[in-house]
């Protein structure tokens, strides 16, 4: 069954297409609030928030764009908020990389998902989105701005001047690591 006819189902009420319809989004979708809220509690709330909206919102989807962008857009539009409700709170994820095996390429992978984390979140939240919505949405510039309600320059500005700053945030992580391997 294609992305309309699973959507005019949707309209009538049905969950399991709605499920079906979602299938092939869900991990960017996840993907899109983890990297915006920056840890997993807020990301899970982000997602039910999301997906909630998604349903309640179906008559609103034009078709203009493919379901899974609009659904991005959503994530991205739920993360914020639920980001902006939870503004002063810390609520760190520690992982205790002890547990896990010394040196592993596992332990290796979560310490380096968890700099990218920090370093994203440190982020203006304008470049944050826009960076998100590229590099895990991979959604064109056009489709950014209109997201952001700003030209497709700004986008470009924006992810340009976002990957600057993770560079420079990521310096002594990505330092560290090359002192370590050599």
């Amino acid at each position: 069954m294609n992305e309309t006819e699973l959507v005019e189902r949707c309209r009538t009420g049905d969950r399991a297409a709605f499920a079906e319809l979602i299938a092939p989004s869900r991990q960017r979708v996840w993907a899109i609030c983890m990297q915006i809220t920056g840890n997993r509690h807020d990301a899970e709330d982000a997602l039910q928030d999301a997906l909630i909206a998604a349903w309640k919102n179906l008559d609103k989807f034009r078709g203009t764009s493919a379901f899974g962008t609009w659904l991005y857009r959503i994530a991205s539009n739920a993360s914020l908020t639920v980001g902006r409700r939870r503004r002063g709170e810390v609520l760190d994820e520690q992982i205790d990389l002890d547990h896990a095996a010394g040196g592993s390429a596992i332990a290796d992978s979560v310490a380096d998902g968890d700099a990218v984390f920090q370093a994203l979140s440190l982020l203006p939240e304008q470049f944050r989105v826009a960076i998100v919505l590229r590099e895990y949405a991979r959604m064109s510039y056009r489709e950014i701005a209109d997201h952001q309600g700003v030209g497709v320059q700004t986008v470009k500005s924006r992810i340009g001047r976002a990957r600057t700053q993770l560079v420079e945030l990521l310096s002594p992580v990505l330092l560290g690591a090359e002192e370590m391997s050599a």
